[in-house]
């Protein structure tokens, strides 16, 4: 928890980025890529201790479902400065339990929409009372899912919290563009990406999972992206913002 005992003070840099999940996957490809450039300040928020290490970077080691502890680490998520660019990406996401509704956990059903859907909830309004007033460019992508707008066996917990996590992103910007923020809110399906996500799902129970064959050879036939290219498409978003029109994206989409 070293990171929690950072001083709150004034950040020079242009551009603050703040990324939940940084430790792995596409999260972790993003504050890489971020971290490039000394103009970027990144708070990276993942539950494991992150093994990057750089001079424009704080991590925070932090349970996003310990919503006590979240609220108490605010000023170290969000730091102060004259940011031309602010940036949340609301990334961190698990799969949770895969069955059918009938043999699901309480205690699942629980976290998942702790993770997905309550956590960034709190990050986003915590971010637009901090910014509002910002002159610099303020814009919140949630990684979202395609399987937010379908059904899938298995993924009750996952699809619907991805669905809430839509509708909270679309509320966003209405309430945005009726307040005059100029925040910028997008949802944002990834596609298929090879990360620890993909593993869990492939070792999921074939009776509570009937597309069980098809992400097995989704990964047998090199069918994913890479959480780099992922990533890419990303911050190609962030950085051409208002070119895109609409909340949901999709990175297969452009």
């Amino acid at each position: 928890m070293d990171g929690l005992f950072y001083l709150l003070e004034n950040i020079t840099m242009k551009s603050l980025y703040i990324i939940t999940g940084s430790s792995k996957g596409i999260g972790l490809a993003l504050l890489k890529s971020l971290a490039k450039d000394a103009n970027n300040f990144i708070v990276g928020i993942a539950r494991s201790e992150s093994k990057e290490q750089h001079e424009n970077v704080r991590n925070l080691s932090l349970d996003l479902g310990n919503f006590d502890l979240l609220r108490q680490s605010f000023d170290q998520i969000f730091p102060e400065g004259a940011f031309e660019n602010l940036v949340l990406i609301n990334n961190a996401g698990w799969i949770g339990q895969i069955d059918h509704l009938g043999n699901l956990k309480a205690k699942s059903i629980r976290d998942i929409f702790n993770i997905n859907t309550i956590a960034p909830a709190m990050l986003m309004n915590e971010f637009i009372s901090r910014y509002t007033e910002s002159s610099g460019n303020k814009t919140i992508i949630n990684i979202s899912s395609g399987a937010a707008r379908k059904a899938v066996d298995g993924w009750s917990g996952y699809s619907s919290s991805k669905a809430a996590l839509n509708m909270i992103s679309e509320v966003a910007q209405e309430e945005a563009d009726l307040d005059n923020t100029g925040i910028k809110v997008f949802a944002v399906a990834p596609g298929v990406v090879d990360t620890e996500m993909q593993s869990n799902i492939r070792s999921a129970p074939e009776s509570g999972f009937s597309k069980l064959e098809k992400f097995k050879g989704l990964k047998s036939e090199n069918a994913l992206s890479s959480a780099t290219e992922a990533a890419e498409k990303i911050l190609y978003l962030v950085k051409n913002r208002d070119q895109f029109k609409g909340v949901l994206q999709d990175v297969r989409e452009f």
